[in-house]
């Protein structure tokens, strides 16, 4: 996969944003659906169907809260 330039910039200090996380957020959310897309994607070409995609991104994410909660 090559990873694409995002199509919307980050919100810049000036555009009244109070945090960077909330500049930072339209982006995030962004790039995690191109990535939910490009996971499908491959697991479909490779035999899976999109809900056994999805049940192992949605498992894959609990990993990774369950990590970051135990570091």
């Amino acid at each position: 996969m090559n990873p694409s330039l995002p199509h919307r910039p980050a919100a810049t200090a000036d555009e009244h944003i109070l945090t960077v996380q909330e500049a930072l957020e339209p982006l995030y959310v962004e790039l995690e659906q191109e990535v939910e897309a490009a996971l499908i994607e491959a697991a479909i070409s490779a035999g899976w169907s999109a809900d056994e995609a999805l049940e192992a991104i949605d498992e894959l994410k609990r990993h990774d809260i369950l990590d970051d909660h135990t570091s």
